[in-house]
């Protein structure tokens, strides 16, 4: 069932593709990508296989990429993608020395994937469980981890339907999980090879702060108002429109606060959708410079690469996506200390729930909330400082998951 619905997928993405940009580049990628590595890989070096379905799980991986490129140089890095959103915004990443698509998981991709590669040990991140590729490293004894993993009661491998595509599970050398009840949820499948080292993300934005990067347009933007003194800044992170219909109309109303969006979609439409949303003064970031941003109401992010130190700038930080499949990266904006708004499907993140239960999460469901919870916040700084304070302590007392899961691994 699995080697068909993988089938009926590949030939379904080959028809999206005449239509779809975005799955047409994807599937361009996938039947690229033993050519480049036949061309790329070097047949006498010793490589290491990381592999993000996006951008979200590269963030993941990339805490361990970078420190084992530090300390072990002996290895070359290759990086995969399934999603254009990861490979398109980091297909030149120095960190690794091949970036490519992974050609979707059949029988014949994974074995000529792997004859080019031969890679010694291989990480896959947090959701990746492709069938053929691990059965594939586990008859060639290769090690694999599964880093940053977490599991609930309702995926496949826990269903009484699941057992067979449950045993992709056992071609994992180790699960290095976030939580306890993931580790419990595999015991009741007989699978104990797991170790509790929580979400590598934690490091990855810790490391961030500490290499933030200096945005004079931003510092021009939030430094000044009308009345010569520094701005209030809401910073909106990761916004889809549902988000955006939100915090629009709010901020339309409440002219002592500045707003700094950074939408997830960067498209002509989008950014003129918001545009049209506001009567207040509007710049963006690759049209202005210090001048024109030290006057303006609304600064909105038409790029990618620099959300994670435009967080320093906040009051208040929002993280878009939990209106839709779920929230975006927490932690890259409550490491700043700042109190952080999202949508309400957020069950199944635990760092929501952590967040939500220290005050320093909150969700809101409809405009009334974000309101109501916007005018507590701004009557009392106070409380502003007392939450932010509580975001940043969540995120420190989460770090050091890279450091054991490469003591772990033996590197």
């Amino acid at each position: 069932m699995y080697h068909i619905a993988i089938y009926l997928y590949l030939f379904c993405v080959a028809v999206v593709s005449i239509f779809n940009e975005k799955v047409r580049k994807m599937w361009r990628g996938e039947r690229e990508a033993v050519r480049i590595l036949r061309q790329k890989v070097d047949p006498n070096a010793r490589y290491v296989w990381f592999h993000a379905a996006s951008l979200g799980e590269f963030e993941q991986g990339r805490p361990i990429m970078e420190r084992l490129r530090k300390e072990h140089p002996e290895y070359k890095l290759l990086l995969t993608f399934f999603s254009p959103s990861g490979y398109e915004v980091r297909k030149n990443y120095e960190g690794a020395d091949i970036v490519c698509y992974l050609p979707l998981d059949t029988i014949r991709n994974a074995r000529r994937f792997l004859r080019a590669v031969r890679p010694e040990l291989a990480f896959f991140i947090k959701y990746e469980f492709w069938y053929n590729y691990l059965h594939i490293l586990k008859h060639r004894g290769v090690p694999v981890y599964s880093v940053s993993s977490i599991f609930r009661p309702g995926q496949i491998f826990f269903r009484w339907y699941g057992w067979e595509y449950g045993r992709v599970l056992k071609c994992f050398t180790h699960f290095f999980v976030q939580n306890e009840v993931s580790k419990e949820l595999l015991s009741t499948i007989k699978i104990n090879n797991v170790t509790i080292t929580g979400d590598t993300r934690f490091d990855r934005v810790l490391h961030i702060k500490e290499q933030a990067k200096q945005l004079p347009i931003v510092e021009s933007f939030v430094g000044n108002t009308a009345a010569g003194t520094t701005a209030r800044c809401f910073i909106a992170g990761s916004s889809w429109q549902p988000d955006e219909d939100i915090f629009m109309k709010y901020f339309e109303q409440h002219h002592d606060w500045k707003l700094i969006i950074a939408p997830h979609v960067i498209d002509e439409n989008h950014l003129r959708h918001i545009i049209g949303m506001t009567k207040r003064k509007v710049v963006r970031y690759t049209q202005t410079n210090e001048a024109e941003a030290k006057d303006a109401d609304i600064l909105i992010i038409d790029c990618f690469g620099i959300l994670s130190s435009i967080y320093r700038y906040g009051t208040v930080a929002y993280v878009g996506g939990g209106f839709g499949e779920g929230i975006h990266n927490l932690p890259e904006a409550a490491v700043w200390n700042v109190p952080v708004f999202f949508g309400p499907n957020n069950r199944n993140f635990q760092e929501a729930q952590a967040l939500k239960a220290c005050g320093a999460g909150i969700e809101i469901g409809s405009y009334d909330d974000f309101s109501s919870q916007m005018n507590r916040l701004s009557a009392s700084p106070e409380e502003l400082q007392r939450l932010g304070t509580l975001a940043g302590e969540y995120v420190v007392s989460q770090a050091g998951a890279t450091k054991k899961i490469l003591s772990c691994v033996g590197l």
